[in-house]
């Protein structure tokens, strides 16, 4: 059978309805970025903070893209054809540029007009913390028996979604799809473009709260990816049972309800959670008075959730428990959690991408799971908002039963020491630091073999300068 792939024909189909052309080709997924563009692309013109895609047009095209979508008229070499205007001149040959009225919109409109060409799952994944090793764990083990797409690095907005939709070809089975939620009414735009079947729900908490305003508001942006779930049996929700805001919402949708957690309670539940600490984490899950042990090369015990969920939908999809077991204990996937080895002889576990109270205080009970003397490296966690206090008063408490000794980074990092103090922490084991630079200097002179040393704060806080100055001294 020959595999289809989205063509110019296609694209003129889903802005402006059917156009008799002469001339189609094949598109090879989208681009905003003209540095990154490669062969038979489609180039996206877009604003951004600094600069504006349209200045990029021309050299986008001349790197390999094939076409470009603009919204406003440009100075270029190569040709224009303004959708407005009927009937359309197609060139003969060469790249060209669609004029739009809007280019983003344009995108969107032929990501969903694509997406709904096509027979497959679509498995949205939304919540705080978890999506991304969610869904590479949740890609990991379907594409043993689908052909699956998954979304690229941290691609789920309304921009990175429809880019990733864009890959997609009639061979594949599954698509597996990241949704962030930053402002109410994204993840149900979302949805719209990529009508997912199957919703994950990881938990709710308190990152973006700041933008957000409240956790409730959080839970309520959350819950459009089960609203918009088709009903049963072709809808299904899979909730945190553990968690009572993710838990709520099965009153939100009519599509199956599949609950996980460490709860008997829950469709699919795990206890005798062990973890071997740098090397992974076991579990016993239980479905339907079924029992298996099952093991994965992720760190902490945390990350028993994320087998959870990804064990779930493989059994909604089918999957036997053999397939599960086998996909769960040799995946290769990435995630953010990574361990570097320093000359000094310590080992540093860099989860420097961002932070938030819940993964923090994840980290640090992984931390804790491991030997050598431990050092907790933590940066301010930002966007909070109201939660600000709490959040960083919790992981306060807690690094102080876990760090024999406690770095602490940012403004906001003295309410983290105030706790730990407040908790029984002697002072001489807390020090800090206005900023993540200036800690340097001190972990280099005093890290010893041996030392097991958590980095983890907030994305603008740089803690990867960190571990990338800690790894010089190799």
């Amino acid at each position: 059978m020959k595999i289809r792939s989205l063509t110019l024909s296609d694209i003129l189909f889903a802005l402006v309805g059917k156009v008799e052309t002469h001339r189609n080709f094949k598109i090879e997924g989208g681009c905003v970025d003209s540095r990154r563009v490669k062969a038979n692309n489609l180039f996206i013109a877009l604003p951004g903070e600094t600069t504006d895609g349209h200045l990029y047009v021309d050299t986008a095209l001349r790197n390999g893209a094939v076409l470009a979508v603009i919204d406003h008229l440009i100075v270029s070499d190569f040709p224009i054809v303004d959708l407005s205007r009927s009937p359309l001149e197609i060139p003969e040959s060469g790249p060209f540029s669609l004029l739009t009225s809007n280019s983003l919109g344009a995108l969107q409109k032929i990501a969903t007009w694509w997406r709904a060409q096509l027979d497959l799952k679509v498995i949205g994944i939304t919540g705080s913390v978890g999506k991304s090793s969610t869904k590479e764990l949740t890609a990991s083990v379907l594409s043993r028996r689908f052909v699956t797409l998954r979304s690229e690095g941290n691609q789920n907005n309304e921009i990175g979604l429809p880019l990733n939709l864009l890959d997609l070809t009639s061979q594949h089975e599954v698509a597996v799809l990241e949704m962030g939620f930053y402002v109410p009414g994204e993840i149900k735009l979302l949805c719209d473009i990529a009508k997912p079947q199957i919703g994950i729900i990881t938990n709710v908490g308190t990152v973006h709260a700041e933008r957000a305003g409240s956790i409730e508001i959080i839970a309520k942006g959350k819950s459009e990816l089960v609203e918009a779930l088709p009903p049963a049996p072709t809808g299904v929700a899979i909730l945190n049972y553990d968690d009572p805001l993710v838990r709520q919402m099965a009153t939100k949708t009519n599509a199956t309800i599949f609950t996980y957690g460490l709860s008997p309670e829950a469709d699919l539940w795990a206890d005798e959670i062990e973890s071997m600490g740098l090397e992974g984490v076991r579990c016993q899950m239980h479905y339907q008075g079924e029992s298996n042990f099952l093991t994965a090369p992720l760190i902490g015990r945390h990350s028993v959730y994320t087998m959870l969920r990804a064990a779930a939908t493989a059994l909604i999809l089918g999957i036997s428990w053999d397939w599960i077991f086998f996909a769960l204990k040799d995946t290769t996937i990435q995630v953010r959690i990574v361990t570097v080895s320093t000359q000094s002889g310590a080992r540093i576990i860099d989860d420097s991408y961002n932070a938030s109270p819940d993964s923090t205080i994840a980290a640090l009970n992984l931390l804790n799971d491991l030997g050598g003397r431990k050092v907790a490296v933590l940066g301010d966690m930002l966007e909070l908002g109201q939660y600000e206090n709490e959040g960083h008063q919790k992981v306060g408490w807690r690094a102080s039963e876990v760090a024999d000794e406690l770095i602490l980074i940012g403004e906001r990092s003295t309410i983290t020491r105030e706790a730990a103090l407040s908790s029984g922490c002697r002072p001489e084991k807390i020090h800090w630091y206005a900023d993540a630079s200036s800690a340097i200097p001190y972990l280099k002179e005093n890290l010893t073999s041996g030392d097991m040393v958590l980095v983890k704060g907030s994305h603008s806080m740089h803690m990867e300068t960190i571990v990338a100055a800690l790894e010089e001294n190799q």
